[in-house]
Protein backbone atom coordinates (compact mmCIF):
# COMPACT_ATOMS: atom_id res chain seq x y z
CA UNK A 1 0.00 0.00 0.00
CA UNK A 2 1.11 3.59 -0.63
CA UNK A 3 2.04 5.57 2.48
CA UNK A 4 -0.87 7.31 4.19
CA UNK A 5 -0.74 11.10 4.05
CA UNK A 6 -2.69 12.95 6.72
CA UNK A 7 -3.97 16.45 5.95
CA UNK A 8 -6.42 18.59 7.89
CA UNK A 9 -9.05 19.67 5.37
CA UNK A 10 -11.35 21.51 7.77
CA UNK A 11 -12.96 24.52 6.12
CA UNK A 12 -13.63 27.88 7.67
CA UNK A 13 -16.98 28.94 6.24
CA UNK A 14 -15.97 32.61 6.15
CA UNK A 15 -13.12 31.71 3.81
CA UNK A 16 -15.52 30.25 1.24
CA UNK A 17 -16.48 33.76 0.19
CA UNK A 18 -12.88 34.74 -0.53
CA UNK A 19 -12.66 36.00 -4.11
CA UNK A 20 -8.93 35.54 -4.67
CA UNK A 21 -9.26 31.88 -5.61
CA UNK A 22 -9.82 30.11 -8.91
CA UNK A 23 -9.54 26.84 -10.75
CA UNK A 24 -7.41 27.23 -13.86
CA UNK A 25 -7.11 25.04 -16.94
CA UNK A 26 -5.36 25.46 -20.27
CA UNK A 27 -6.39 25.24 -23.92
CA UNK A 28 -4.49 25.51 -27.19
CA UNK A 29 -5.50 25.13 -30.83
CA UNK A 30 -8.82 24.43 -32.52
CA UNK A 31 -9.11 20.72 -31.71
CA UNK A 32 -11.57 18.79 -29.60
CA UNK A 33 -9.84 19.44 -26.26
CA UNK A 34 -12.44 22.18 -25.85
CA UNK A 35 -14.85 19.36 -24.97
CA UNK A 36 -12.63 18.51 -22.04
CA UNK A 37 -12.85 22.08 -20.73
CA UNK A 38 -16.63 22.13 -21.13
CA UNK A 39 -16.85 18.83 -19.28
CA UNK A 40 -14.65 20.18 -16.49
CA UNK A 41 -16.74 23.34 -16.16
CA UNK A 42 -19.92 21.29 -15.86
CA UNK A 43 -18.25 18.90 -13.41
CA UNK A 44 -17.23 21.75 -11.12
CA UNK A 45 -20.78 23.08 -11.33
CA UNK A 46 -22.21 19.66 -10.48
CA UNK A 47 -20.13 19.41 -7.28
CA UNK A 48 -21.11 22.99 -6.39
CA UNK A 49 -17.64 24.50 -6.33
CA UNK A 50 -17.56 28.03 -4.93
CA UNK A 51 -14.84 29.26 -7.29
CA UNK A 52 -14.65 30.11 -11.02
CA UNK A 53 -12.92 28.17 -13.78
CA UNK A 54 -10.39 30.32 -15.62
CA UNK A 55 -9.25 29.04 -19.01
CA UNK A 56 -5.80 30.18 -20.14
CA UNK A 57 -5.99 30.11 -23.94
CA UNK A 58 -3.30 30.56 -26.56
CA UNK A 59 -4.01 32.95 -29.45
CA UNK A 60 -4.76 30.03 -31.79
CA UNK A 61 -7.94 29.08 -29.92
CA UNK A 62 -10.77 30.19 -32.23
CA UNK A 63 -13.40 32.67 -31.11
CA UNK A 64 -16.08 30.05 -31.62
CA UNK A 65 -14.51 27.88 -28.94
CA UNK A 66 -14.02 30.85 -26.63
CA UNK A 67 -17.71 31.65 -26.89
CA UNK A 68 -18.59 28.06 -26.00
CA UNK A 69 -16.45 28.38 -22.87
CA UNK A 70 -17.94 31.74 -21.90
CA UNK A 71 -21.42 30.29 -22.33
CA UNK A 72 -20.45 27.71 -19.70
CA UNK A 73 -19.39 30.41 -17.25
CA UNK A 74 -15.64 30.11 -17.85
CA UNK A 75 -13.38 33.14 -17.54
CA UNK A 76 -11.40 33.11 -20.78
CA UNK A 77 -7.97 34.69 -20.54
CA UNK A 78 -5.59 34.81 -23.49
CA UNK A 79 -1.90 34.24 -22.82
CA UNK A 80 1.14 34.58 -25.05
CA UNK A 81 3.07 31.44 -26.01
CA UNK A 82 6.31 30.64 -24.20
CA UNK A 83 8.99 29.74 -26.73
CA UNK A 84 11.86 27.45 -25.75
CA UNK A 85 15.33 28.65 -26.75
CA UNK A 86 16.16 27.90 -30.38
CA UNK A 87 19.39 26.16 -29.39
CA UNK A 88 17.57 23.94 -26.88
CA UNK A 89 14.73 22.53 -29.01
CA UNK A 90 15.20 21.46 -32.60
CA UNK A 91 12.38 18.87 -32.71
CA UNK A 92 8.73 18.73 -31.62
CA UNK A 93 8.94 22.48 -31.08
CA UNK A 94 5.18 22.99 -31.06
CA UNK A 95 4.86 20.39 -28.27
CA UNK A 96 7.22 22.37 -26.04
CA UNK A 97 5.61 25.70 -26.89
CA UNK A 98 2.18 24.42 -25.85
CA UNK A 99 3.39 22.83 -22.62
CA UNK A 100 5.80 25.55 -21.53
CA UNK A 101 3.11 28.17 -22.13
CA UNK A 102 1.34 26.87 -19.01
CA UNK A 103 4.00 28.73 -17.01
CA UNK A 104 2.10 31.94 -17.79
CA UNK A 105 -0.46 31.10 -15.10
CA UNK A 106 2.05 32.13 -12.43
CA UNK A 107 1.37 35.65 -13.69
CA UNK A 108 -2.34 35.42 -12.79
CA UNK A 109 -1.58 37.62 -9.80
CA UNK A 110 -5.17 38.73 -9.27
CA UNK A 111 -5.65 35.34 -7.61
CA UNK A 112 -4.12 34.46 -4.25
CA UNK A 113 -4.51 30.70 -4.68
CA UNK A 114 -5.02 28.55 -7.76
CA UNK A 115 -5.86 24.91 -8.33
CA UNK A 116 -4.65 23.92 -11.79
CA UNK A 117 -6.50 21.12 -13.57
CA UNK A 118 -5.67 19.73 -17.01
CA UNK A 119 -8.52 19.69 -19.50
CA UNK A 120 -8.56 15.88 -19.50
CA UNK A 121 -9.51 15.86 -15.83
CA UNK A 122 -12.96 15.51 -14.33
CA UNK A 123 -14.01 16.23 -10.75
CA UNK A 124 -16.50 13.89 -9.07
CA UNK A 125 -16.45 15.46 -5.62
CA UNK A 126 -16.08 18.97 -4.26
CA UNK A 127 -12.38 19.79 -3.87
CA UNK A 128 -12.64 23.39 -2.67
CA UNK A 129 -10.79 22.31 0.47
CA UNK A 130 -7.58 22.34 -1.56
CA UNK A 131 -7.58 26.15 -1.42
CA UNK A 132 -7.05 25.89 2.33
CA UNK A 133 -3.78 24.00 2.05
CA UNK A 134 -0.77 25.84 3.55
CA UNK A 135 0.69 28.66 1.46
CA UNK A 136 4.26 28.65 0.22
CA UNK A 137 4.27 25.16 -1.25
CA UNK A 138 3.57 23.33 -4.49
CA UNK A 139 0.95 20.71 -3.68
CA UNK A 140 0.36 17.76 -5.98
CA UNK A 141 -0.34 14.03 -6.09
CA UNK A 142 2.62 11.72 -6.52
CA UNK A 143 2.80 9.77 -9.75
CA UNK A 144 3.33 6.24 -10.98
CA UNK A 145 6.41 5.20 -12.97
CA UNK A 146 5.29 1.76 -14.10
CA UNK A 147 4.19 2.61 -17.63
CA UNK A 148 6.68 2.44 -20.51
CA UNK A 149 5.98 6.10 -21.27
CA UNK A 150 8.23 6.78 -18.24
CA UNK A 151 11.12 4.74 -19.62
CA UNK A 152 13.33 7.85 -19.84
CA UNK A 153 13.26 8.37 -16.07
CA UNK A 154 15.65 6.96 -13.46
CA UNK A 155 12.64 5.81 -11.46
CA UNK A 156 11.50 3.51 -14.29
CA UNK A 157 15.06 2.31 -14.90
CA UNK A 158 15.53 1.10 -11.33
CA UNK A 159 11.96 -0.17 -11.02
CA UNK A 160 10.95 2.47 -8.49
CA UNK A 161 7.36 3.61 -8.17
CA UNK A 162 6.09 5.98 -5.54
CA UNK A 163 2.89 3.96 -5.28
CA UNK A 164 4.84 1.03 -3.86
CA UNK A 165 8.22 2.37 -2.63
CA UNK A 166 8.58 -0.29 0.06
CA UNK A 167 9.07 -2.96 -2.64
CA UNK A 168 12.15 -1.30 -4.14
CA UNK A 169 15.68 -2.47 -3.40
CA UNK A 170 18.00 0.44 -4.10
CA UNK A 171 21.11 -0.07 -6.23
CA UNK A 172 24.30 0.16 -4.19
CA UNK A 173 25.39 3.35 -5.95
CA UNK A 174 22.26 5.20 -4.89
CA UNK A 175 22.48 6.96 -1.52
CA UNK A 176 18.76 7.75 -1.38
CA UNK A 177 15.60 7.38 -3.44
CA UNK A 178 14.74 9.96 -6.11
CA UNK A 179 12.77 12.94 -4.79
CA UNK A 180 8.96 12.79 -4.88
CA UNK A 181 7.59 13.44 -8.37
CA UNK A 182 4.08 14.75 -8.92
CA UNK A 183 1.85 14.60 -11.95
CA UNK A 184 1.52 18.18 -13.18
CA UNK A 185 -1.98 17.68 -14.53
CA UNK A 186 -3.18 18.92 -11.15
CA UNK A 187 -1.43 21.09 -8.58
CA UNK A 188 -2.11 23.86 -6.06
CA UNK A 189 0.01 27.02 -5.99
CA UNK A 190 0.04 30.78 -5.42
CA UNK A 191 0.62 33.05 -8.43
CA UNK A 192 3.58 35.31 -7.82
CA UNK A 193 5.34 37.76 -10.13
CA UNK A 194 8.83 37.03 -8.79
CA UNK A 195 8.29 33.29 -9.16
CA UNK A 196 6.87 33.83 -12.64
CA UNK A 197 9.99 35.68 -13.82
CA UNK A 198 12.24 33.11 -12.15
CA UNK A 199 10.44 30.31 -13.95
CA UNK A 200 10.96 31.94 -17.34
CA UNK A 201 14.61 32.70 -16.63
CA UNK A 202 15.27 29.15 -15.43
CA UNK A 203 13.60 27.74 -18.51
CA UNK A 204 16.17 29.50 -20.71
CA UNK A 205 18.99 27.39 -19.25
CA UNK A 206 17.10 24.13 -18.68
CA UNK A 207 17.52 21.42 -21.34
CA UNK A 208 14.13 20.12 -22.50
CA UNK A 209 13.05 16.64 -21.50
CA UNK A 210 10.30 14.28 -22.58
CA UNK A 211 7.67 15.54 -20.17
CA UNK A 212 8.38 19.22 -20.80
CA UNK A 213 6.81 21.45 -18.14
CA UNK A 214 6.10 18.53 -15.80
CA UNK A 215 9.78 17.61 -15.50
CA UNK A 216 10.71 21.29 -15.30
CA UNK A 217 8.24 22.08 -12.51
CA UNK A 218 9.26 19.03 -10.50
CA UNK A 219 12.86 20.23 -10.48
CA UNK A 220 12.02 23.90 -9.93
CA UNK A 221 9.74 23.25 -6.94
CA UNK A 222 11.53 20.18 -5.56
CA UNK A 223 12.31 21.76 -2.19
CA UNK A 224 8.80 23.11 -1.58
CA UNK A 225 6.74 20.21 -2.90
CA UNK A 226 4.14 18.73 -0.54
CA UNK A 227 2.25 15.57 -1.58
CA UNK A 228 -1.52 15.34 -1.31
CA UNK A 229 -3.64 12.16 -1.44
CA UNK A 230 -4.14 10.28 -4.68
CA UNK A 231 -7.88 10.95 -4.55
CA UNK A 232 -7.15 14.45 -5.90
CA UNK A 233 -5.47 13.23 -9.09
CA UNK A 234 -5.99 9.58 -9.90
CA UNK A 235 -4.19 8.94 -13.17
CA UNK A 236 -5.86 6.12 -15.08
CA UNK A 237 -2.86 3.76 -15.16
CA UNK A 238 -3.01 3.36 -11.36
CA UNK A 239 -6.24 1.39 -11.89
CA UNK A 240 -4.31 -1.54 -13.35
CA UNK A 241 -0.83 -0.93 -11.98
CA UNK A 242 -1.79 -0.40 -8.32
CA UNK A 243 -5.44 -1.45 -7.82
CA UNK A 244 -4.72 -2.02 -4.12
CA UNK A 245 -4.26 1.74 -3.75
CA UNK A 246 -7.59 2.69 -5.34
CA UNK A 247 -11.02 3.10 -3.80
CA UNK A 248 -13.08 4.64 -6.59
CA UNK A 249 -15.83 5.45 -4.11
CA UNK A 250 -13.52 7.96 -2.46
CA UNK A 251 -11.73 9.38 -5.52
CA UNK A 252 -12.66 12.99 -6.26
CA UNK A 253 -10.57 13.64 -9.38
CA UNK A 254 -9.99 11.32 -12.34
CA UNK A 255 -7.23 12.15 -14.83
CA UNK A 256 -7.98 10.63 -18.23
CA UNK A 257 -4.34 10.73 -19.33
CA UNK A 258 -3.66 7.10 -20.29
CA UNK A 259 -3.40 6.49 -24.05
CA UNK A 260 -6.89 6.00 -25.46
CA UNK A 261 -8.72 7.17 -22.33
CA UNK A 262 -9.84 10.65 -23.45
CA UNK A 263 -13.65 10.30 -23.30
CA UNK A 264 -14.23 12.38 -26.44
CA UNK A 265 -11.85 10.09 -28.40
CA UNK A 266 -12.58 6.81 -26.67
CA UNK A 267 -12.77 3.68 -28.85
CA UNK A 268 -11.94 1.01 -26.28
CA UNK A 269 -9.30 -0.49 -28.59
CA UNK A 270 -6.10 0.71 -26.92
CA UNK A 271 -4.32 -1.25 -24.19
CA UNK A 272 -6.33 -1.56 -20.96
CA UNK A 273 -9.25 0.38 -22.45
CA UNK A 274 -11.46 -2.70 -22.46
CA UNK A 275 -11.50 -2.77 -18.65
CA UNK A 276 -14.92 -2.40 -17.04
CA UNK A 277 -13.70 0.29 -14.62
CA UNK A 278 -12.27 2.33 -17.49
CA UNK A 279 -15.49 2.06 -19.52
CA UNK A 280 -17.49 3.01 -16.43
CA UNK A 281 -15.38 6.15 -15.87
CA UNK A 282 -15.66 7.17 -19.51
CA UNK A 283 -19.46 6.81 -19.31
CA UNK A 284 -19.43 8.81 -16.07
CA UNK A 285 -17.61 11.65 -17.86
CA UNK A 286 -20.14 11.62 -20.72
CA UNK A 287 -23.05 11.63 -18.27
CA UNK A 288 -21.81 14.99 -16.99
CA UNK A 289 -20.94 16.40 -20.41
CA UNK A 290 -24.35 15.49 -21.86
CA UNK A 291 -26.35 16.67 -18.83
CA UNK A 292 -28.13 19.81 -20.07
CA UNK A 293 -29.24 20.64 -16.54
CA UNK A 294 -25.58 21.42 -15.78
CA UNK A 295 -25.31 24.02 -18.55
CA UNK A 296 -24.96 27.56 -17.24
CA UNK A 297 -28.38 29.17 -17.10
CA UNK A 298 -28.56 32.77 -18.37
CA UNK A 299 -29.45 35.27 -15.66
CA UNK A 300 -32.97 36.59 -16.03
CA UNK A 301 -33.22 40.32 -16.68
Amino acid sequence: MAPTISIDYSINSTEKAHQGRAYVTFLAGDGDYVKGVVGLAKGLRKVKSAYPLVVAVLPDVPEEHREILRSQGCVVREIEPVYPPEDQVSYARDYYIVNYSKLRIWNFKEYNKVVFLDADIQVYGNIDELFDLPDGYMHGAIGCFCEKTWSHTPQYTIGYCQQCPEKVKWPAEMDSPPPPYYNAGMFVFEPNLATYHSLLESLKVTPPSAFAEQDFLNVFFEKVFKPIPLVYNLIMSVLWRHPENVDLGKVKVIHYCAPGSKPWKFTGKEAFMDREDVKMLVKKWWDIYDDESLDLKPKST
